[in-house]
């Protein structure tokens, strides 16, 4: 198990990514700023149809999470921000990560517990890595 591998040079290395560039683990930055894109648009979704309800919101963001990331590799926010989710060690996530992926992000807790490769309980726990385009 990656777990008991002893830490990298870097987050992502003992999961086989390279240190920069294309397929590197992506930075918190651009995770953060992909996850307000994904909210805000739920947000909006929900003022529109269902007067800003705060369980409709959360439902609109595990539903794009859940429709997106199997069709093109990410949220909106992460393909807007050059990101992808893949599943560990490489490919397609499949159809069941990114529902287990998008619920425990939803829960928060889970996405802000990281390991030494700077990967959330949600990501660990799907066995998907949120990379670099």
């Amino acid at each position: 198990m990656p777990d008991q591998l002893p830490p990298g040079a870097y987050p992502g290395e003992r999961l086989g990514l390279p240190e920069s560039g294309s397929g590197s683990l992506a930075k918190l930055g651009r995770r953060v700023w992909a996850i307000v894109i994904d909210w805000t648009c739920a947000v909006i979704i929900s003022i529109s149809f269902f007067d800003y309800a705060p369980l409709a919101t959360t439902l609109v963001f595990v539903v794009v999470q859940c429709a997106f990331i199997p069709t093109i590799g990410g949220s909106p926010g992460h393909r807007l921000l050059g990101m992808r989710v893949q599943r560990m060690p490489i490919g397609w996530p499949g159809l069941w990560r990114p529902i287990v992926r998008s619920v425990l992000l939803a829960l928060v807790i889970p996405a802000v517990i990281w390991d030494a490769d700077n990967r959330g309980v949600h990501d660990k726990a799907a066995g998907t890595v949120l990379v670099r385009s």
